[in-house]
């Protein structure tokens, strides 16, 4: 099972199609170097994971020491689902 408060950031939470990274890992540029940022494969991903498990209406939050899931995130924030 998908753990998105598990990792220093919750796309890490997955493996990335693109460069082929394993969940845990940073994304490769194709020179082999460390990416500044997420490929979009691997970001689209991610969010459609979530969004399967935890609904359209969560959202996730940085806390002073990791990530906590609000189911409700989104409505409380006025945001359209």
């Amino acid at each position: 099972m998908i753990d998105f408060t598990a990792w220093s950031h919750p796309v890490l939470a997955v493996a990335c199609p693109s460069c082929g990274r394993r969940a845990g890992v940073m994304c490769r540029r194709p020179s082999g170097h460390k990416a500044a940022d997420f490929h979009a494969r691997r970001k689209a991903e991610a969010d459609r994971h979530f969004i399967d498990r935890h609904g359209a209406d969560a959202s996730i939050e940085r806390t002073g020491d990791g990530w906590r899931i609000d189911q409700q995130g989104r409505l409380r924030k006025g945001e359209a689902p």
